[in-house]
């Protein structure tokens, strides 16, 4: 735990900002994750470049893991202006190609997650597509933070 820890008591907990289109998915699993598997040492949030609102199946798929993400709302990049960030990832090939440079944004990284919110079919189905694009972003924050 960081109390007990003196080399990790007095460091500043890094910020990352994931980054999306709508910022109603793979960015909202993305912060919620990185706040449930690595908070002690990172503050996560998320943002879209064309903001909408946080997708049902992402609250739900979350949810099975015990992450509540019930309270997360779509934001734009202007929510967070004058927040220095460590890093800005960008979750989706969108996002890369069109997010203007954030100030303050320290390291740029982009990793791109297939849109889950594209899925077709049953509900089932569209859950599964969702729970896949959780567990590939959980894996790979896992193996980077």
């Amino acid at each position: 735990m960081m109390e007990n820890n003196p080399v990790l008591k007095n460091q500043r907990k890094k910020r990352v900002l994931f980054v999306c289109t709508h910022n109603a998915s793979r960015s909202q699993m993305a912060e919620g994750l990185l706040r449930a598997l690595k908070g002690e040492r990172w503050e996560a949030y998320s943002a879209g470049t064309a903001p909408t609102v946080v997708h049902p199946a992402a609250i739900a798929v979350m949810a099975e893991i015990a992450i509540d993400i019930r309270g997360h709302h779509s934001k734009g990049l202007d929510a967070f202006r004058g927040i220095a960030f460590d890093e800005v990832v960008t979750v989706c090939d969108h996002a890369q190609e069109t997010c203007p440079v954030v100030p303050g944004g320290g390291v740029r990284r982009h990793e791109s997650f297939a849109d889950p919110s594209l899925a077709t079919g049953s509900a089932a189905d569209i859950l599964t597509v969702f729970r896949r694009v959780r567990d590939e972003i959980r894996n790979w924050i896992m193996e980077t933070y």
